[in-house]
């Protein structure tokens, strides 16, 4: 009797470090398995509208659709950092205000990969883990000032100065001001149109065309100008006939001769600039906040 009691004992002695370790174990996988959990759970998503139709997408993966809609994959790797921040920043502070974000022009270009595959052929491998990597490198970083998500706009090309966002949305914001940007200036486009369109696309007579009381802004964009007695904006101009920017020139001869510098509405980063300032071996944080001026840097 006394030796099966000291033999229990020395048995129930051996088992207590395995319970304990067991238990151990379970607990530590249990946590590592909440833990994992929550990392998808707090995996940051957006709503896309493409065609009509709703998508929810993980954050990085509609940055890398966006880079690659909105941005030349050519483009230099520091550019495209600085364009994958932009990016985010802007859905990130749209979607505050929004259901869900366009992909079209009208928030951000969105490319599917099969879209990617079409657009990039024999590329799509190359251009992909290109694009990717500035994305990952760069991921949930936003641009913050006085702590809220700015509003970063940007476009292709300047004509040698960025525009304000007071003169273009009529949004007042401390960071996005005129500033200069000489790297992409020279880049001047010509068009030419018919008088009889271009007299119909801005409702005047084509008897005699005059154009007068022309005023720019610090910037050299066209903020107003008259034409047959009848006064536009230079972004109204640019709309009804669908130039490249409001920095335009016109000239009257048996047909309409119009000479635009930049492309695109100027407010923010130009995306040209961008490319041209990492050739020169600026980091993506150095031309963001050349662009964006007094904003700072951080995770979301």
């Amino acid at each position: 009797m006394i030796f099966l009691t000291k033999n229990l004992l020395y048995i129930i002695v051996l088992l207590i470090p395995i319970t304990i370790i067991s238990f151990f174990l379970k607990e530590t996988n249990f946590n590592m398995e909440e833990n994992n959990q929550q990392s998808v759970d707090n995996k940051q998503e957006v709503t896309i509208n493409k065609n009509n139709e709703e998508t929810n997408l993980e954050l990085e993966e509609y940055i890398i659709g966006v880079v690659a809609g909105e941005m030349p994959a050519l483009f230099e790797e520091e550019a495209l950092k600085a364009q994958a921040i932009a990016s985010r920043t802007y859905a990130i502070s749209y979607l505050k205000n929004h259901p869900s974000l366009k992909t079209t022009t009208d928030n951000q270009v969105y490319l599917s990969k099969e879209e990617m595959q079409n657009k990039w052929q024999d590329k799509y491998s190359e251009y992909y883990q290109k694009i990717s990597n500035a994305v990952n490198g760069t991921k949930n970083l936003i641009m913050y000032y006085q702590n809220e998500p700015i509003k970063a706009y940007y476009y292709s090309m300047s004509n040698g100065y960025t525009e304000s966002s007071i003169n273009v949305f009529n949004d007042e914001t401390a960071y996005l001001n005129i500033i200069p940007s000489p790297w992409d200036e020279d880049n001047e486009n010509t068009i030419t149109i018919p008088k009889e369109e271009f007299c119909q696309k801005l409702s005047i007579s084509c008897n005699q065309i005059t154009i007068s009381n022309i005023s720019k802004d610090e910037s050299n964009r066209v903020s107003e100008i008259t034409i047959n007695n009848k006064i536009f904006t230079g972004i109204e101009i640019r709309q009804l006939l669908s130039l490249r920017s409001t920095d335009f020139t016109i000239k009257i001869n048996n047909d309409i001769e119009i000479t635009t510098k930049g492309y695109g509405h100027g407010v923010g980063m130009s995306q040209y600039g961008a490319n041209a300032m990492a050739k020169e071996g600026y980091t993506y944080e150095e031309i963001l906040k050349y662009y964006y001026q007094n904003i700072e840097i951080d995770s979301i």
